[in-house]
């Protein structure tokens, strides 16, 4: 029998992919990395999340960019993220219940709004986060056309005049290299990376976990052995039965 995968459109805020029905389906809405949101990644990763079940949302937040440029992720209002947030809540297909995932600066995104929703005691929180390859740190604005080092962005000199994100009008709380406060938000965290991942050092989230640890929480973490910043083929696909177990254990709908 052939799987059938639906696009549903919400209004003003772009398409989902889920399975056929009317649902409610548990929903995730997914962060892009500096690819941009046209690179069609995060909407390659909705349809395999709507194959498992799920009302995928890739969200497309970088500035401006178009199908031949990615865009940049600079002064990117995290306000926004929640009113799309609130939005896919709203949505009749979804099942109340929503998960972030985001990899490389899709997970800083993750990961940073999660914390900034809890510091300021925001309502409608995901229910669940997952991040791979993710910073530990608050990253400086990115443009495809600048280079970046790669490494560990804990230990770079970013130029604090390029911010990539804004929250509630001002960029003054997300200074770059400051630490991304994960540790406020309550909910079931995913945490996975590559050891040998050549962009972003494995040591951030061996950071980020020794950090939730401390402060009484108790994160799923997987590394992958030997994998760089995008796994290959079997890791991958290992990556991909640890995220759905973890979705389907924090987002099941109650009868």
């Amino acid at each position: 029998m052939a799987l059938k995968i639906v696009r549903r459109l919400i209004p003003d805020w772009g398409t989902t992919y889920g399975p056929p029905g009317d649902g409610p389906f548990p929903a995730v809405m997914i962060f892009h990395g500096s690819e941009g949101a046209y690179s069609g990644w995060s909407h390659r990763n909705a349809v395999l999340l709507a194959a498992h079940g799920f009302l995928a949302f890739p969200f497309g937040y970088s500035r401006g960019g178009n199908a031949w440029n990615a865009g940049s992720i600079e002064d990117v209002p995290l306000d926004r993220t929640v009113e799309a947030l609130a939005a896919l809540r709203a949505f009749p297909a979804t099942g109340g219940k929503v998960a972030f995932y985001g990899v490389s600066r899709g997970a800083e995104h993750a990961l940073l709004l999660a914390s900034l929703m809890a510091r300021d005691g925001l309502e409608g929180m995901p229910d669940a986060v997952a991040a791979h390859s993710p910073p530990d740190v608050v990253c400086g604005a990115f443009d495809a056309r600048r280079h970046r080092d790669a490494g560990d962005p804990g230990w770079q000199s970013w130029d604090p005049a390029q911010r990539a994100w804004s929250w509630r009008g001002s960029t003054e709380d997300l200074l770059p290299t400051q630490p991304i406060e994960i540790e406020r938000y309550n909910g079931p965290i995913f945490l996975s990376h590559g050891t040998a991942d050549r962009v972003w050092s494995v040591e951030m989230t061996r950071r980020l976990s020794a950090r939730l640890e401390k402060n009484g929480r108790n994160p799923e973490v997987h590394y992958y052995d030997g994998q760089d910043h995008i796994p290959g083929s079997a890791s991958e696909n290992e990556h991909h039965e640890h995220l759905v177990a973890f979705l389907e254990r924090h987002l099941s709908i109650e009868p």
